[in-house]
């Protein structure tokens, strides 16, 4: 079974050369008994011609195939006739006279097309369950390709600066004030669990203890989260550590490692620096802490415009401490009602009791709420929102954090429907890198009644702010920053506590953990640290949200050779399944299985 050429190789360089290929039957024509093959392997097609009146034995051979059947073929290169080359194929200008067909496997028909505009039509589900169907189409090649070259870039640049890669358990402690986990029971300790790792980030920092200084991986992390388009409950990450590094050494490292990887995989070029923007003027302006900046339609703050409105829903909410947002939909008053419905359900989902709105339409504004403006009201926000005819204008009336929120999220909706007319335009290909930095290093966390990491909890506080974690811990900016990239957070990562006192402190007194948790927990890092580390930082990137972006696609479940569904199974190995008492028994567990209400 030696091929001699790949299925993409053969040109009019090789006229009158024997070859062998081996591959996947791509298509068959039969033209007035002549059968024409196109053999296809993981480079691309080459057209094979059964001839009845030169060898009929082999003719009647090949009549037996059908498409994705494997088979290997023999014969002689030839040129093909004036007006049948194929200009879209490398080796359109030639074709394969067949003489001799090994069958290696006979396909059954495949359960929907392999091509790229069928497949695409094709429940996902159907094609998760057939999965080494569905890689088989060029897409889908492509998209393995690409994750392929992107992830060697990263070593390679890596290597280049120096790192070294390290791999890190993936059985770990259980943690569970981050997300939830996946536990492993131990056979050997009854009753103790393992944790799958949620990311390597004690052992890089303990990597910096033990002297390593430049560490790098892409890793594999497990997280028992809902999961959606641009979330698996197993994922990789290219995970990175240094000692003795700023935070702007940690901008320019990853701004070289994006070029780099845009540049090998794109062959584009990536202006950097890129812009930075701190995260109060992110979600002023954008409402979000990763923006889309590849369109306008930015937030207002209306709050001074409304502190002594009579519109008391406005003036109530400024009173109270609260922000009034608006941004301008241009262009969207034909909004249906219908669709403002939907936006209103969005708003109320993020606890809004409803969506404000102005329609500029038709010379007048269209609105319940405009009744109780005052003309100096309304030309203010006339002025400061730019409205005009054909104009819809969203307002929220809420603690700044959510009013940000609920019109960061109508943004991007208002934004879809404004592509859908064809009133604006979003490219994929428009790349918007931007650092969001500055985060606030706790934030308060209504339902336990206490602050949360807004990173995690080995992040180390700005050195100017530190004097405020006693006194107001959600004043105190931590050095934390995100990459973000046409709004979808690309990594993060942070310079880190190399403190044990600090680190202590953090953990008892102002996340309030008990001080033998943070000792089980926690004990053996906090011990590393005494002896000598370094200052230290990071960051982590997806990589599968990286390639997505690479490749086009808004799914990490197309660039993952093996996804899981939304629900968390595997369609084709059909997991996950139940288990034998023995199994259980040998773990020293039981499962309850949760009652059905009818």
């Amino acid at each position: 079974m030696k091929r001699t050429h790949h299925c993409a190789q053969l040109t009019l360089a090789e006229l009158n050369s024997s070859v062998s290929l081996l591959g996947w039957v791509d298509s068959i024509r039969d033209h007035g008994g002549i059968l024409f093959i196109d053999l296809r392997d993981r480079k691309g097609i080459t057209q094979v011609k059964f001839d009845p009146q030169v060898n009929a034995a082999l003719a009647a051979q090949a009549a037996t195939i059908k498409p994705e059947s494997v088979i290997g073929v023999d014969g002689v290169i030839v040129a093909r006739p004036d007006g049948t080359i194929n200009k879209t194929l490398p080796t359109g200008a030639i074709e394969v006279d067949a003489t001799a067909l090994t069958i290696h496997n006979l396909s059954d028909t495949p359960p929907f097309p392999l091509d790229d505009i069928g497949g695409d039509k094709v429940n996902e589900d159907l094609r998760l369950t057939y999965r080494y169907l569905d890689l088989r189409r060029p897409k889908m090649r492509k998209n393995l390709q690409v994750r392929h070259r992107a992830a060697k870039s990263i070593r390679d640049y890596f290597d280049s600066q120096e790192f070294i890669e390290v791999e890190t358990p993936a059985l770990f402690k259980s943690t569970p004030e981050g997300a939830r986990e996946y536990l492993v029971p131990s056979r050997i300790h009854p009753g103790e669990f393992y944790a799958l790792s949620q990311s390597p980030q004690q052992f890089k920092q303990i990597l910096m203890v033990a002297g390593v200084e430049k560490y790098f991986q892409i890793a594999r992390c497990f997280r028992d989260e809902d999961l959606r388009s641009d979330r698996q409950m197993e994922f990789t990450q290219v995970d990175v550590e240094a000692s003795f590094i700023t935070r702007e050494d940690v901008y320019r490292l990853f701004e070289g490692m994006i070029k780099k990887v845009w540049k090998d995989v794109l062959d584009i070029e990536i202006p950097a620096p890129f812009l930075r923007m701190p995260f109060v003027d992110a979600m002023n302006r954008y409402g979000v802490d990763k923006p889309d900046m590849r369109f306008g339609m930015e937030l207002t703050d209306l709050s001074a415009t409304f502190k002594e409105s009579a519109f008391k829903v406005f003036q109530g909410t400024v009173a109270s401490g609260g922000s009034i947002k608006a941004f301008n939909a241009k262009g969207l008053a034909d909004l249906t009602q219908g669709e403002l419905k939907a936006l209103e359900d969005i708003a109320k989902s993020l606890g809004a009791k409803g969506l404000a709105f102005i329609k500029a339409e038709k010379g007048e504004w269209k609105s319940p709420i405009v009744k109780f403006f005052s003309d100096a009201e309304k030309a203010a926000i006339t002025e400061q929102l730019a409205i005009e005819e054909g104009d819809m204008v969203f307002f929220a009336a809420a603690p700044w954090e959510k009013a940000c929120a609920i019109l960061g999220r109508i943004r991007l909706e208002a934004a879809q429907l404004l592509v859908k007319r064809g009133k604006m335009t979003i490219r994929a290909d428009d790349w918007k890198f931007l650092w969001v930095i500055d985060f606030p290093l706790m934030s308060y966390d209504e339902e336990r009644g206490g602050y949360a990491a807004t990173h995690h909890p080995f992040t180390s506080p700005v050195p100017e702010d530190v004097e405020y974690l006693d006194s107001d811990p959600k004043r105190v900016r931590g050095q934390h920053y995100d990459l973000v990239l046409n709004g979808m957070e690309l990594g993060g990562g942070s310079i880190r506590i190399h403190q044990p006192a600090l680190q202590k402190k953090i953990f008892e007194e102002v996340l309030k953990i008990p001080a033998d948790v943070v000792e089980t927990r926690f004990g053996y890092m906090l011990k590393a640290f005494t002896y000598g580390a370094p200052p230290h930082g990071g960051i982590a990137f997806g990589l599968d949200r990286m390639v997505a972006l690479l490749c086009g696609t808004t799914s990490i479940r197309d660039v993952i050779a093996f996804p899981k569904t939304q629900k968390g199974q595997d369609l084709m190995a059909q997991s996950p399944t139940p288990v034998t008492a023995k199994q259980l028994k040998e773990l020293h567990i039981q499962t309850v299985i949760p009652e059905v209400k009818l």
